[in-house]
């Protein structure tokens, strides 16, 4: 089995568990509240859930860099991994969340794969093709940029109120649904995605690998993508 297979098995077999399970203490937070995993977040139980099941389908093909955890394992490759993208989503039982996991080869992203838990939707991005697909049905297809998009995504907007309003007042529209790669993700269908905070790789590194062919400007404080000139352009003049 290849690292996509098994990438995609452990994100069906995670999506699986979500949507037939009714046991809350899955969102409750691990055996010390006051915890935080690698990435600086508090950690659920479904974090560490999903960490175990990436790790068994995964640990075989490189060293596992994890949000919750760290360093796992050993091997020549690298795999970044955010078990669950959008925690405080899923355990408020808001429907957006997710993952992302990478794996780098010469520390530059390989084959990457984004999964929508709440909906089934997944994203795939090799050096050869970039599809998505639904858990719940057996098609994928390419993905293809939409045309008209209503609106944008302003991750983290909710931080800086000086950016929102600059934005708004460029006549766009926007949510805060609080799951950056997933929203880097699903960046082919919105006008745009913004993000502005603390950049970690394991929020990042996915999302950004399918945004390549976007107009996409990346510091350490800020993402700007569009699938449209106009947009990007009026967007990275207002806010930087």
């Amino acid at each position: 089995m290849s690292f996509l297979q098994s990438a995609l098995e452990a994100n069906k077999e995670i999506y699986s568990l979500l949507k037939n399970s009714d046991d809350s203490s899955l969102f409750e937070y691990g055996i010390d509240e006051n915890s935080k995993g690698a990435g600086g977040d508090r950690s659920l139980v479904i974090d560490l859930e999903a960490e175990k099941i990436f790790v068994k389908h995964l640990q075989s093909y490189g060293v596992i860099l994890s949000e919750e955890s760290g360093r796992i394992g050993d091997g020549e490759d690298e795999i970044v991994l955010d078990p669950i993208d959008g925690s405080s989503n899923i355990a408020s039982n808001f429907p957006y969340y997710g993952s992302s996991v990478t794996l780098k080869k010469d520390n530059k992203p390989f084959i990457s794969v984004i999964a929508n838990f709440a909906n089934g939707d997944y994203f795939v991005k090799t050096s050869e093709e970039f599809y998505e697909g639904s858990f719940d049905k057996e098609v994928t297809k390419p993905v293809t940029i939409k045309d008209t998009s209503l609106i944008g995504v302003f991750e983290k907007g909710y931080k800086d109120s000086k950016l929102a309003k600059k934005i708004k007042k460029q006549g766009f529209k926007f949510r805060v649904p609080g799951a950056v790669a997933l929203s880097l993700g699903y960046a082919h269908r919105l006008n745009f995605v913004i993000f502005d905070g603390k950049l970690r790789e394991y929020d990042i590194i996915g999302g950004l690998h399918m945004c390549e062919g976007l107009f996409t400007y990346v510091t350490n404080e800020i993402i700007i993508v569009s699938k449209d000139e106009k947009t990007f352009k009026k967007l990275k003049k207002s806010l930087l």
